[in-house]
Order: C-alpha cells, then sequence, then structure tokens
C-alpha cells in the first residue's frame, strides 16, 4: 500500500532525512518513532505531498506522491500534530466543508452520519468547535482524516495533550481504524505504540535504525529478568552480595524502606532464573526475604537503548563505581537493541548493523 523508496531530504547542508526505505502493508498499522529532529514528520509530510524530496521516491496505492500528487492524496487521509480546525465554525459546517473540498462523491449524509459514530462525535455535531474540549477536538480532527474513506491513514501524536481517558479512547479509535485501513502512527508515547501498532520502525538522525514487529520486540524484552526485592539484613553487605551474586548483573539500593527490610532492584542475566538460588543464599544467611516483584524491562529501556547506540558507541561508559555496577543493566538493553537492528539489518542488506559495535570495538 504505501513504498518509500531510498529517499532522501535535504535542507541546505543538513541531511532530514538520509536514504530510508521501507513498505507497509495493507491493514497494517506502523508506529514511526524516533526522537525530535530524527526525521519523522518530515517523512511525514513527503508521504502525504506536502513537501517533495531531494530524491528518491514515494507511492500510494500504486501511485507516485510526486508524479500523481492529486490521485496519490485522494487514497490519504492525514491528521498532523495541530489539527487543521476552522474554531469558529460547527462541526457539521466543518465536515461538510472538508467533504467538499476533498471532492467526495459519497452520500454526504449517510457518510458523515458513519464517521461521527466511528469517532464518537455525534452528540457535539451541531457545536461549535472552539467551545470542545481538545479531545473532541481531536476526535474532529481525525474525522477530518476519515472522509472519502482513504485507504491510508497517516496521524502525527495523535494523543498530545489529552488526559489519560481521552488516551484510551483515541487508542482504542486506532485500532478500530486499524482493521479497515493501513495506518502510520507517529508518537512520542511508546505505551501508544505497544498498544496500538504491529509494527515499529525507528528513525534517528534520518535513518531506519530498526524494523520490527512489535510482538517480536515485546518477547525480547519477556526474556529479560528484572526483579525489585525487599531483603532484612544489613544494606551494604546485601548490596554486596547480591552484585557479587553469579547470574545477577545489576544490583542497586533503592531509597524507600519496609520497617528492617531495605528495597534493591536486580536484574539477571538473558536466560537465568535468579529466585530459587538467591532465595537459599539468604536463608543461609539468615536475611528475610520478604518480598520480590518482577519489573521486567520496558519498550522504553529498549528504544533510548538503539538511539543512544546509533548516536553515540561510548554512551554507556561511567565514572565512578556505582555505574560502572549499573552498566551492567544498560548492557542487556544493548543485546536486546542489538538483536532488534540485526533483523533490521539482514532485512535490508546489512547496511545498519554497521551501527552496533561492541564496546570493544568502539574503544579500538
Amino acid at each position: 500500500m504505501i513504498k518509500i523508496d531510498h529517499l532522501v531530504k535535504n535542507y541546505g547542508a543538513n541531511c532530514a532525512v538520509d536514504d530510508i526505505s521501507f513498505e507497509v502493508q495493507r491493514g497494517e498499522i506502523v508506529g514511526l518513532l524516533g526522537p525530535n529532529g530524527a526525521g519523522k514528520s518530515t517523512t511525514m509530510n513527503i508521504l502525504t505531498g506536502y513537501l517533495s524530496a531531494t530524491s528518491g521516491s514515494v507511492s500510494v496505492a500504486g501511485l507516485d506522491v510526486l508524479d500523481n500528487p492529486l490521485e496519490a492524496k485522494k487514497h490519504i487521509g492525514y491528521l498532523p500534530e495541530q489539527p487543521p480546525l476552522y474554531l469558529d465554525m460547527t462541526v457539521e459546517e466543518y465536515l461538510i466543508f472538508n467533504y467538499n473540498l476533498k471532492g467526495c462523491k459519497l452520500n454526504r449524509t449517510k457518510h458523515l452520519e458513519e464517521i461521527c459514530d466511528i469517532v464518537k462525535i455525534r452528540d457535539v455535531y451541531k457545536r461549535v468547535i472552539k467551545n470542545l474540549s481538545k479531545g473532541y477536538r481531536q476526535r474532529v480532527g481525525i474525522a477530518q482524516a476519515l472522509i472519502g474513506s482513504p485507504e491510508v491513514i497517516i496521524f502525527d501524536e495523535p494523543t498530545v495533550g489529552l488526559d489519560p481517558k481521552q488516551i484510551i479512547e483515541i487508542r482504542n479509535l486506532l485500532r478500530n481504524l486499524g482493521k479497515d485501513h493501513t495506518v502510520i502512527l507517529s508518537t512520542h508515547i511508546l505505551q501508544e505504540v505497544q498498544a496500538v501498532c504491529d509494527r515499529i520502525v525507528i528513525i534517528n538522525k534520518g535513518k531506519i535504525v530498526a524494523d520490527e514487529l512489535t510482538e517480536n520486540i515485546t518477547r525480547a524484552v519477556e526474556n529479560n529478568r528484572r526483579f525489585q526485592v525487599k531483603i532484612c539484613g544489613p544494606q551494604k553487605e546485601v548490596l554486596q552480595m547480591l552484585r557479587s551474586k553469579p547470574g545477577i548483573i545489576y544490583a542497586e539500593v533503592l531509597a524507600q524502606r519496609d520497617g528492617d527490610a531495605y528495597c534493591y532492584t536486580i536484574e539477571s542475566e538473558v536466560g537465568v532464573d535468579i529466585r530459587k538460588t538467591l532465595f537459599y543464599t539468604l536463608a543461609e544467611k539468615n536475611w528475610p526475604l520478604v518480598g520480590m516483584e518482577a519489573l521486567g524491562m520496558s519498550l522504553e529501556d529498549i528504544f533510548i537503548a538503539i538511539v543512544d547506540q546509533s548516536t553515540s558507541k561510548n554512551r554507556y561508559e561511567r565514572r565512578d563505581t556505582r555505574a560502572k555496577t549499573a552498566r551492567g543493566r544498560s548492557d542487556v538493553e544493548q543485546q536486546v537493541a542489538k538483536k532488534v537492528v540485526e533483523s533490521t539489518g539482514k532485512k535490508q542488506g546489512g547496511e545498519f548493523s554497521a551501527l552496533f559495535g561492541n564496546d570493544d570495538e568502539s574503544e579500538q
């Protein structure tokens, strides 16, 4: 449905998009991630025909966006970060205006009613837009993107500024839209991508540094073991034991206490279940284990590891002893990130795997 082939966009001497290529299939929901200035919005603006590319090509439904801009745009619904609303119009007037602007041939009354039901704005249909809440304004913006039933829908930060309830409602809406449309979602909220998207594409400094199915990344994350434990015993001795115990790569004491028990965060090596051996060691030392909670590794950890590695190979060097101990945790995140990127490199001829040498290589 969407094909981006060796896309490049330069602003003078600055390269905002640096030779990226990927495809999005019909019915797929893809999350486009990256830090500020990574090239996400530029890519989306080229995809919608708002900007022209320096080189490369973008096609939607088999139509080149540059050669056939009007025909290609008929297949696209777009919600920018700031919804293009006319605040003095009512919702009805605004949607009719967009219907006419797009030259839609569907039955107007029936079509707009269906869209209002999808985005749940029928109860504010006669109200002036400036009097609506931020959540309802966002829904109206989504409604205009759906006019004409485009095959491709592109959302740029659709939940910015919304309250938690509104965010959940918009996420549910995006999931439902993915059943009948191809969706590209640009966002900084990683939980949103994990909850909604089928696939994740991460861009940093204009390059694609990861392209993987969300379920594969989630599975890789779940293979790592991080715990918060409560242990009764002398803090320094307990912490020293945890840091020196085989199978534990990271240990740190937390500020909180529970009576005479201190809380610690620990992380085990990939594939190592530390729980039983830790219990036996604590029993031998007569240090009661009064609590253990599995924390897991978040998608944020993997995202930061991927972006940091592609930005600076020496990101994880530490100066003080405590931070050096924490490096073990970062190493595990790097391992998972490296697996994701190596998978991307295989898909794209290995061109990205060179970004991810190990620490020894980067120090040479």
